[in-house]
């Protein structure tokens, strides 16, 4: 049996294991990147294990996230990176250049290679055959060093494209599709390949929004082949030596192929408040909206841009809704303006924000209280956006601009007007000054970083407890993400500041957690989380693993866990455990004491915990799985400890020595 493309990239890189899903496997790492929201941690912790320069072939600093500058926190941040970059010979794309995944998808992805990134849109890459995971910032640092990243071998989804997309029906309609019949649940450890003819007839840009967005499905990423595609996209970037043709063998086995034929889709959409709720646009026509946000990650290309230009051309928007416009990449931006694309937009009454992620993670642009807001971003769990209360829809740029227009929910296919046809520059004006390239001698001229007050050292943590007896602080349902753990908006300025941040754990669910905790943690006890399915979904913030670490917590107990927070979790010496029987969620309220004795011994020596519960007098089994090299970093209080006890123990052949 041939090989799917899946197989072949992660063959070319393994350098521990071997190809058989569901075991736990080690890549080599060729690129990474961090953005601000995650990389000042990351950084600090690269900074911690003591090493000279990264390993990697590229390792890359985006300021997209917090580029609002309200007080100093932020900004003290941006000058941190830009010092550590040029300490260490990592390149720096300044606050401006635009949101990391476009940027890395135009500027530096190649086809073929490995990139590991402490975003969980990272996946974007897939659009041009990268083999592009998201993960914690410690996972990114280690990788750094010349670690390999462990994962579970993953199994292979073919989703399997045939026709030909009509008109007004796009690709963030593909996603939706998929994200309809696959749920942001039960998908990990598993990578969608995308095949078929169909996928000839979408652009890289088209392709990186099916990538971007399949993470909401929790899968570990998702891929394109290398095509001719490929190849024009690269030209247009001026990178046709980055190109090489990569496919599955015509004889690829997938562990299960899901059939979409393009020419039957339709405008589709995500309802609040989650990406899986998704129906057909057309039943929600007539619906009044308050605000249009187009761009983000997922739609921010100069396609996305263009179609949004052309449909608004000589239009204007509703008097009731407010158009806000995010260009994905100074690029685009710049491209946009000299191809008139800009002007269309502004005449039409959009807000033109800044190329970044503002919008997307409450950052800025929220909505009324109350309102109705429709997105072309990859999200709207309840509050992301900043307001609390406001029903947040998914739509494709198509929906987006003609709802703008009208004021109401609109499938675009009613307009009436001719559908614009977006064919993509032959070649882009391209800029990249506001990359910041390290000197080739960055390592001879000794750089002072600077740190503000608000910029703190990595969390230290203890070797793990011989046991554990501690109270529940929460009982969270099903679907808690980690926007629930660590909000997003105006409190990730804080994200330097571990003790400051701790201040915010499960504000939106519960404001006295923290005190409580930290109540809990000076009376020598410990903290325990319980949750339902799908514990940590979203993004790949490992503060949502560290500030409850930073208040104690020591166990999180649920009905199932999301790879990248579970990874999160041992990385920062918390027990991720799951009900062996989830009936059993309902033996445990919150306040409930629990014991688990001799839980150290237990982890080192057996897969099963069982968990004491004083209250109610009752006791309940759960699984431990994972690997026995997570056990082993568990057991050190954390990825970081670890790496200090097996210093010197990796090989000089994969990078400098910890």
């Amino acid at each position: 049996m041939g090989k799917t493309l899946t197989e072949k990239i992660i063959q070319s890189h393994l350098v521990g294991g071997s190809w058989a899903p569901g075991s736990e496997i080690a890549i080599s790492i060729d690129h990474t990147l961090t953005q601000d929201a995650t990389g000042t941690m990351a950084y600090l912790q690269f900074e911690a294990m003591g090493i000279p320069r990264p390993a990697t072939e590229l390792s890359i600093s985006y300021i997209d996230h917090n580029t609002v500058q309200i007080g100093f926190e932020n900004a003290d941040d941006h000058r941190y990176l830009q010092d550590v970059a040029r300490k260490y010979g990592i390149r720096l794309s300044r606050a401006g250049n635009g949101i990391c995944h476009q940027v890395h998808l135009e500027r530096f992805g190649v086809p073929g290679k490995t990139l590991l990134g402490s975003d969980s849109h990272t996946p974007t890459a897939g659009g041009l055959g990268m083999l592009a995971i998201g993960t914690g910032g410690l996972d990114v640092a280690l990788a750094m060093a010349g670690r390999p990243f462990h994962l579970i071998c993953p199994s292979v989804i073919a989703i399997h494209l045939t026709g030909k997309l009509p008109h007004w029906v796009s690709a963030k309609d593909i996603i939706l599709h998929v994200l309809g019949y696959f749920t942001t649940r039960g998908n990990v450890g598993r990578v969608f390949e995308y095949t078929g003819e169909g996928v000839a007839s979408l652009s890289v840009p088209e392709r990186a929004t099916i990538t971007n967005m399949g993470a909401e499905c929790g899968v570990t990423t998702s891929i394109f082949p290398s095509d001719e595609v490929t190849r024009r996209f690269l030209a247009s970037q001026g990178r046709t030596q980055d190109w090489m043709e990569l496919k599955a063998d015509p004889d690829a086995g997938y562990d299960k192929t899901f059939h979409i034929n393009l020419t039957e889709l339709e405008p589709l959409v995500a309802t609040p408040h989650s990406p899986e709720n998704v129906v057909n646009l057309k039943s929600l026509s007539g619906l009044a909206v308050d605000q249009v946000c187009i761009g983000s990650c997922t739609n921010g290309s100069y396609h996305d841009m263009a179609m949004a230009a052309s449909i608004l051309k000589g239009r204007f928007i509703s008097d009731g809704t407010s158009l806000i416009v995010a260009p994905g990449s100074r690029q685009v931006l710049e491209n946009l303006a000299r191809d008139g694309y800009l002007t269309d937009l502004i005449a039409a009454g959009a807000r033109i924000d800044e190329s970044a992620c503002g919008f997307c993670i409450g950052n800025s642009c929220s909505p009324p209280s109350k309102a109705v807001s429709l997105r072309t971003s990859n999200r709207n769990f309840k509050g992301r956006s900043g307001t609390a209360d406001a029903d947040v829809y998914l739509v494709s740029t198509e929906s987006a601009a003609a709802s703008a227009i009208t004021g109401t929910i609109t499938d675009p296919r009613t307009l009436g007007i001719e559908y614009p046809r977006i064919n993509l520059p032959h070649k882009f004006n391209i800029d990249d000054r506001m990359i910041i390239v390290p000197d080739p001698n960055f390592h001879v001229e000794p750089v002072e970083i600077r740190r503000g007050s608000n910029v703190g050292k990595p969390p230290a943590n203890d070797p793990f407890p011989e046991a554990i007896s501690g109270e529940v602080l929460i009982k969270a349902g099903d679907l808690v993400t980690t926007d629930h753990i660590m909000p997003a908006g105006d409190r990730m300025k804080y994200r330097s500041n571990i003790d400051r941040y701790s201040d915010f754990v499960f504000e939106l669910l519960d404001p006295s957690f923290s005190a409580r905790a930290r109540e809990l943690k000076a009376r020598g006890r410990h903290g325990i989380i319980v949750a339902g399915f799908s514990y940590g979904q979203g993004s790949s913030r490992e503060h949502a693993a560290i500030c409850p670490m930073h208040l104690g917590v020591k166990a999180v107990i649920a009905k199932s866990f999301e790879r990248i927070h579970a990874s999160n979790l041992v990385n920062f010496g918390i027990l991720p455990v799951i009900f062996s029987n989830d009936n059993d969620y309902e033996e445990i309220g919150s306040g409930d004491i629990l014991d688990m004795p001799d839980i150290k011994n237990l982890v080192a020596s057996t897969d099963t915990v069982t968990i004491h519960n004083r209250t109610r007098g009752t006791t309940i089994q759960a699984d431990l799985r994972i690997s026995e090299r997570e056990k082993k970093i568990l057991l050190a209080g954390g990825a970081l400890n670890y790496a200090k006890e097996q210093q010197g123990s990796y090989s000089e052949s994969h990078g400098k020595a910890l």
